[in-house]
């Protein structure tokens, strides 16, 4: 079989999973598709796989965007969100019988809805909607008149410290708490009445000028949500537990605590699981899972053995008899999931003998798990490696203890794409940094057995002549021997963690067979390895992160297939920093691309969201106390050392790191004679290179390339300065509107 490099246009053939959820009775899960339709849409529709083995197949219309698919208690209906017939995107609640006929819309509300949670009865739905407050007043959070037409504010008055988030501004909405309670469901049950409905009731819980999240059920008559209090909530990350009694309309306020984001999980008995961050070093920290139990008032932490930070994408849950807290991790390249005792003394923090304490157990391990559900017939994740980009798997039922090893695929979304492509298999590369910092450690506290102190990988090209794989990974055959340009990717946060998978597969088996190495590594600030390896670069982002990047280059280039000559950077977010960073500090690399980056601190203390605490807790000043030391530790304040080509790359709607700090550093490149341009891309925020839409996605890698490719001694093409702009784009002419800016 003939397989074929992989290319950046290649992202319009590829699908990818999300959101797994495993039915009652164990036999299939629902998981949400997502798929390109166009340049600038997508499709994500639930599909359905058996539990057992066979084909996926689509359980819903494709038709609008739908997501977070939700099993009823019984497993006769699948509640879920979708935007199909919505003319201006407002994703509703419809809920589909999953023994046939069709899905009806429950909801059609002002604010949208998400967050939806059915009570243990499967009577209601709870879901959180983003309302302002003319819409609570006039009912429109309740149910929307037909002439209503939403109108943008103009002009846009703002009275919040944090008035926009992602890509969009909150204008006066507040995030509240709603219930459903179901009508008829029985298929034909709308026909028969005049009006179409079926006697849907929506009841607000939830009011005023605050902001509330994470509805979770307890027993069937409590929820559970948190909502966001302090002076200022804005400038606060405390959060209070609330327990509403919903036949009583009682509300009690059950614990107070700080967290980024509360994430919920309760049991029928009054323990409710939630997110706790230091709320003076909440950056630097580890976000713990902490349970408190109403009965007896008491505080456990769950993952406190384990030494590692909660995972954003894997929402934490109790077992199946709530015996047990599941939750994920970043650990040494990979995102594993736990089984947790959720009591202190059972997981060895009291007095009982070492034999009846109980560890925390990996269930899921050796991947980068994004998505994860558990019930009594086991674990279901989604989950990618080097060799595929996302797919779905199941282990066996809670009681059995092999620890994970009976994890079984499900599904290969990409299996005939994967077949006809080679894709190259990365090598992990240990290496000691020149400044040593904290050594990492294994998840339960030990010393990690490394052969160094930082964690890394190395991609280079592969074959592309005719391969038999046999198993959807790709080619076997080894490439012919010669040295690659280099292409070094730093990881955004600063406190993340990159493994073999993840977002980033798609853009390094591009770049590899465009004829580079990849290099990518978790410095120290990386999650994943201990929080005082996190911590490390306490008020030291440029300095420690560059020792250990630079080290890590320098233990790539001896290999005889490196090119140490021929050195490129890039990266995003944080990854946009460094690379602005080092270019202002080294002329090691040969070119450069900056990605949404941070370039002034004090630029963007003032203009992000809520992750202006990242400059508070990381460099522990504010701008009025030492705008000084914020300057000196921005890349932008080195624009007169810089001499590496730098491509300058950033969304117009990136409210997370607003354009404002990178016109300042592209400005300052121009004004100091180095080889720069900006490229701005319309309707886009922070998550551009994730979810962005396909068109600019693929823009996106093929200028990097291109850029690269220009200043390269192994490619044979003018600088992207000189060439027309559309050439060596697979999108053709961009003179359009829809086009990027430069």
């Amino acid at each position: 079989m003939s397989v074929q490099p992989i290319e950046a246009a290649d992202y319009r053939d590829l699908a990818f999973p999300s959101d797994p959820r495993l039915s009652p009775d164990g036999d299939r899960i629902a998981f949400v598709r997502t798929i390109p339709t166009d340049d600038e849409t997508k499709e994500s529709t639930v599909y359905v796989v058996p539990a057992d083995g066979g084909d996926p197949r689509r359980f819903t219309v494709a038709e609008g965007e739908d997501s977070e698919p939700r099993w009823s208690p019984s497993g006769d209906r699948l509640a879920f969100v979708s935007t199909r017939g919505a003319d201006d995107d407002r994703p509703q609640l419809w809920v589909l019988p999953t023994t046939g006929g069709e899905a009806r819309q429950v909801t059609n509300v002002a604010g949208g809805v998400s967050s939806i949670a059915w009570s243990p009865d499967g009577e209601r739905i709870a879901f959180v909607q983003q309302a302002s407050d003319d819409d609570r007043e006039e009912e429109r959070d309740i149910e929307v008149p037909e002439e209503f037409e939403p109108e943008a504010p103009d002009p846009r008055v703002v009275d919040r410290t944090v008035y926009r988030s992602a890509q969009q501004y909150f204008d006066g909405k507040r995030s509240h708490v709603y219930v459903v309670e179901l009508g008829d469901d029985t298929p034909g049950a709308s026909e028969q009445r005049e009006d179409g409905n079926t006697d849907d009731e929506i009841q607000r819980l939830t009011d005023g000028e605050r902001d509330f999240e994470s509805p979770t059920w307890g027993d069937a008559g409590t929820l559970y949500y948190a909502e966001r209090v302090g002076d200022d909530p804005d400038d606060s990350i405390e959060y209070e537990i609330l327990a509403h009694d919903l036949e009583s309309d009682d509300v009690e306020s059950v614990h107070r605590t700080t967290g980024w984001a509360a994430r919920l999980a309760a049991t029928a008995d009054g323990r409710v699981a939630h997110v706790y961050n230091d709320p003076d070093r909440s950056t630097l920290e580890p976000a713990e899972l902490k349970v408190y139990d109403r009965a007896s008032e008491r505080v456990t932490t769950p993952t406190a053995p384990l030494d590692r930070t909660l995972a954003a994408d894997v929402a934490p849950q109790w077992g199946p008899r709530e015996e047990h807290l599941y939750a994920a991790t970043p650990d040494h390249g990979t995102v594993p999931v736990w089984r947790l005792p959720w009591d202190d003394e059972r997981a060895g923090g009291g007095d009982e003998s070492e034999s009846e304490h109980e560890t925390p157990e990996r269930v899921v391990d050796g991947a980068h798990v994004s998505g994860a559900h558990v019930t009594e017939a086991g674990v279901t994740v989604v989950q990618s490696d080097w060799g595929y980009p996302g797919d779905l798997f199941l282990t066996a039922g809670e009681d059995d203890s092999d620890g994970g090893t009976g994890l079984r695929r499900l599904t290969r979304l990409n299996g005939r794409y994967l077949d006809e492509r080679a894709v190259a298999r990365p090598e992990p590369v240990r290496f000691d940094s020149e400044n040593r910092g904290p050594e990492p450690t294994t998840a339960t506290g030990e010393p990690a057995d490394v052969a160094g102190d930082v964690q890394g990988w190395l991609l280079t090209p592969p074959a592309v002549e005719s391969a038999e794989t046999g198993d959807g990974t790709g080619a076997d055959d080894e490439p012919e021997t010669g040295e690659y340009p280099l292409v070094v990717e730093v990881h955004g946060g600063p406190h993340a963690m990159w493994s073999t998978a993840g977002t980033m597969w798609h853009e390094f088996q591009t770049l590899t067979a465009r004829g580079y190495a990849v290099f990518w590594c978790n410095p120290r600030g990386s999650t994943g390895y201990g929080s005082d390896f996190a911590a490390a670069i306490e008020d030291s982002w440029g300095p420690v992160t560059t020792a250990d990047v630079l080290a890590g280059v320098d233990t790539v280039a001896e290999r005889p297939d490196v090119d140490g000559d021929q050195l490129f950077l890039t990266g995003g977010s944080f990854g946009g920093f460094m690379t602005a960073w080092l270019v202002g500090h080294t002329d090691e690399f040969t070119a450069a691309v900056a990605q949404r980056g941070v370039y002034d601190l004090t630029g963007f203390y003032g203009s992000t969201d809520a992750a202006y605490r990242l400059v508070e807790d990381d460099f522990g000043v504010t701008p009025w106390e030492d705008s000084g030391r914020l300057w000196d530790a921005s890349p932008a304040a080195y624009c007169d050392r810089v001499r590496t080509p730098t491509l300058v790359l950033h969304s117009d709607d990136d409210y997370r790191t607003p354009a404002n700090t990178a016109e300042l550093f592209h400005r300052g490149l121009r004004k100091h004679g180095v080889d720069t341009r900006m490229v701005r891309y319309p309707r886009e925020g922070h998550e551009l290179s994730r979810s962005g839409e396909l068109g600019h996605v693929v823009d996106r890698i093929e200028r990097i390339a291109r850029w690269f490719d220009g200043y390269s001694d192994s490619h044979d093409v003018p600088r992207a300065l000189d060439r027309p702009d559309d050439d060596g784009l697979s999108g053709g002419e961009n003179g359009d509107d829809d086009a990027p800016a430069e």
